[in-house]
């Protein structure tokens, strides 16, 4: 088990292989396909973002609700694939971890190398589980978005496992090959 915090360490974030599992804690930012789409459109108009991605963590999530005493509903991941067209703008930003589930492109994979960066997996029916570990949720763009705003979470071993890492390794190619075998 691996921890680390945000805003991350570019170094460590390079050193993760596929199949480490980690523990967050800090602030991650939430963002879906809505999102990215705002954010990225600010770039093209050569305006600054509303949040500091650098060295930061985005995770695909539409949280609901806190239920009263908590800080936030379920808050499993969505499908990241979809996010894929919006990576290299937010990478060229300083992002470094973006965490969901499902597969992504050849070209995401490539421009994790390229930027250091990694994709980890957050389990995907674990929304309970997940939103124990987020301590504190605030809107702090996009509230027209409701649960695809952009929130800011602080987390405290937020659990999820290196899916592809900075230097092309692919744990659902890993995963296929044992099995092959």
């Amino acid at each position: 088990m691996i921890r680390i915090s945000s805003p991350v360490d570019p170094q460590q974030i390079r050193q993760l292989r596929a199949g480490d599992t980690v523990l967050i804690s800090g602030v991650i930012y939430t963002g879906r396909d809505a999102a990215h789409k705002r954010l990225c459109e600010l770039l093209k108009r050569g305006e600054r973002l509303p949040v500091d991605l650098n060295n930061g963590i985005i995770y695909y999530v539409g949280p609901t609700p806190a239920k009263p005493g908590r800080a936030i509903g379920s808050a499993g991941p969505t499908s990241s694939y979809r996010m894929d067209p919006y990576a290299e703008p937010l990478l060229q930003q300083g992002l470094k971890v973006m965490i969901g589930k499902g597969s992504r492109s050849q070209q995401f994979k490539q421009l994790l190398q390229q930027y250091g960066a990694v994709y980890l997996s957050a389990i995907g029916g674990a929304a309970a589980s997940i939103s124990e570990t987020i301590k504190k949720c605030e809107v702090v763009t996009y509230e027209d978005l409701g649960a695809e705003a952009i929130h800011r979470l602080e987390v405290e071993d937020f659990y999820a496992i290196v899916t592809y890492d900075s230097a092309g390794n692919d744990l659902f190619e890993q995963g296929m090959e044992k099995y092959k075998k």
